[in-house]
């Protein structure tokens, strides 16, 4: 399964970006996250959604800031960024993958899929 994020920018801090990942084959896969990574820092997770269902989980960092959704008809995540603060700087990446469970969300090794980044810039 290969996902396609997009939506990525240079923008400054206080405005809003809506990242979107392509999955193709959805129906195998039971989360669908993203993550980021900084320069010089490790990939950290940022969000994720169950497809049956649409519950959610959140970083604190971004908590209350972000929103992380699914369209089931267009089999796309999206992730709506709000308040954008300069240390979201950083290449997103959408992560799925079938067998994962909640107690493994945020540990980027239990994926087997990936999308190719997207780089979000924020301005100060």
């Amino acid at each position: 399964v290969q996902l396609q994020a997009s939506g990525g920018g240079l923008v400054q801090a206080g405005d809003s970006l809506r990242l979107s990942c392509a999955v193709p084959g959805r129906t195998f896969s039971r989360y669908v996250s993203w993550f980021r990574q900084a320069p010089g820092k490790e990939r950290e997770f940022v969000a994720a959604v169950k497809w049956s269902g649409g519950s959610t989980s959140y970083a604190d960092s971004v908590k209350g800031r972000f929103t992380i959704s699914r369209d089931n008809a267009k089999t796309t995540v999206s992730l709506q960024m709000n308040s954008l603060k300069p240390e979201d700087t950083a290449v997103y990446y959408c992560a799925a993958d079938s067998r994962i469970i909640s107690s493994s969300l945020r540990d980027p090794h239990a994926y087997d899929h990936w999308g190719q980044g997207t780089l979000v810039t924020v301005s100060s």
